[in-house]
C-alpha cells in the first residue's frame, strides 16, 4: 500500500542523500531532483552521490533521477525539500507545474531569507499551500550518521497526523526510529535556531573556551529558544523532548555539525567569507541569526546569545569582547 503514494526528494546535498536512502528501503520507485547534471550522470554510473555522502550506495532502479524539479515534483504526492533556505525561492521560481493538492514536507533548517519566513510560512503565504498539507522533517539526527547506519531518531511534524504518519513510515528503518507531532511552527523555528546556538559553541571552542562554558551555552540556549518560539507561536510543548533539545544538543557539541564548524573557524580568527569558502557545506546558522534577530525586534524575547551570533558575523565586532560579555550575561 505504502508504494502506491509516491515520493519526490528535491536537492542534491547530504540531507536530501539520507533521505532518499531512507525511502528507497521502503520504496520500489522515488524521484529525485539534482540540479548538478554531473552528479545525476555519476549517481546513475557509479550508483552513489559524488559530492555527498558517497559511502551510501544505491539501487539506481528504484531512482528516476532528474535535473528538471517540474518533473519531480509532477511525479509526487508527497515532495520532500532538502535545500539550503537561501537557495529555495530561486529553486521554487523554476516552477511551472501546480503545488496545488500536493503535500510538502520540510528537511530545510531555516529561514528564506527573502520572505524572512520559516519554509512552512513560506510556502504557506507564498504557495497557498494549507497547513494540513504542509509538514516538517527534524532530528536529532545528522545526515552523516544516517549514511553511517547509526541509531538515530526523526521528528515527523504536520497539522494532520496521517499525513506525518506516513512520512514517518516511509522514511523508518531498522536504524531510524520516528514519532509524530502537531507543532510544525515550533520544531521548525527549534530546528532554524540551534544551528545558531551551534555557531556560538563553535565560536567558544575557538576562542578556547572548555566542555564547562559549553554546557553552561547550551543550558541557556535551550531556556532562550523556549522563550523565542512562546513569542513566535505559543502552544503547549516541552522544550526538552528531542525534537528542541535533543536535536540542540547533537548540532551544538557533534563532529559532523557545520554550523559548529563554521563557529570554531570564526573563533579562531577567520572572516565570514573566507570561513564559507573553507567550507564546502552551507551552514545555514549564517542566515538564520540575521532573520532571526530582526523577527526578534518585534517579539522582543530576551536572547543574548542571538544577540551576540549576529554582533560577529553581521555587525563584525570582535568575537572574543563579545563573548566575554556575554559570559556575564549567561547563568
Amino acid at each position: 500500500m505504502a508504494d502506491k503514494i509516491k515520493f519526490a526528494v528535491i536537492g542534491g546535498g547530504s540531507w536530501a542523500t539520507a533521505i532518499a536512502k531512507m525511502l528507497c528501503v521502503n520504496l520500489s520507485e522515488i524521484s529525485w531532483y539534482m540540479r548538478n547534471e554531473a552528479a545525476i550522470e555519476h549517481l546513475e554510473t557509479y550508483k552513489h552521490n559524488p559530492n555527498y555522502l558517497s559511502s551510501v550506495e544505491f539501487d539506481t532502479s528504484k531512482l528516476k533521477l532528474t535535473d528538471d524539479i517540474n518533473e519531480a515534483v509532477a511525479y509526487a504526492d508527497y515532495v520532500i525539500f532538502a535545500i539550503p533556505s537561501a537557495f529555495l525561492d530561486a529553486e521554487l521560481e523554476k516552477l511551472t507545474v501546480s503545488l496545488e493538492n500536493k503535500i510538502i514536507f520540510s528537511a530545510i533548517k531555516g529561514i528564506v531569507p527573502e520572505t524572512s519566513l520559516i519554509v512552512g510560512e513560506h510556502f504557506h503565504v507564498k504557495y497557498d499551500i494549507p497547513y494540513y498539507n504542509i509538514g516538517v522533517i527534524t532530528g536529532p539526527c545528522h545526515a552523516e550518521e544516517v549514511a553511517l547506519e547509526r541509531l538515530s531518531y526523526l521528528t515527523i511534524a504536520c497539522g494532520d497526523p496521517d499525513k506525518a504518519q506516513v512520512v514517518a513510515d516511509n522514511l523508518s528503518g531498522n536504524y531510524i526510529k520516528t514519532k509524530i507531532t502537531d507543532d510544525i511552527i515550533g520544531t521548525e523555528y527549534a530546528a532554524m535556531l540551534k544551528n545558531i546556538y551551534a555557531i556560538a559553541a563553535g565560536i567558544a571552542h575557538g576562542l578556547g573556551y572548555g566542555d564547562n562554558f559549553q554546557s553552561v551555552l547550551m543550558s541557556n540556549g535551550i531556556r532562550e529558544m523556549k522563550k523565542f518560539i512562546k513569542k513566535v507561536h505559543k502552544m503547549k510543548r516541552n522544550i526538552n523532548d528531542s525534537a528542541y533539545l535533543g536535536d540542540l544538543l547533537v548540532t551544538g557539541y557533534s563532529v559532523f555539525s557545520r554550523n559548529r564548524m563554521f563557529g570554531n573557524m570564526i573563533g579562531k580568527g577567520y572572516t565570514v567569507k573566507s570561513a564559507m569558502m573553507e567550507m564546502s557545506m552551507v551552514a545555514e546558522g549564517y542566515y538564520a541569526v540575521k532573520s532571526a534577530y530582526k523577527l526578534n525586534q518585534a517579539y522582543g524575547a530576551k536572547t543574548p546569545i542571538i544577540d551576540a551570533v549576529y554582533s560577529i558575523l553581521y555587525e563584525g565586532k570582535d568575537a572574543k569582547s563579545v563573548f566575554k560579555k556575554l559570559t556575564e550575561e549567561l547563568d
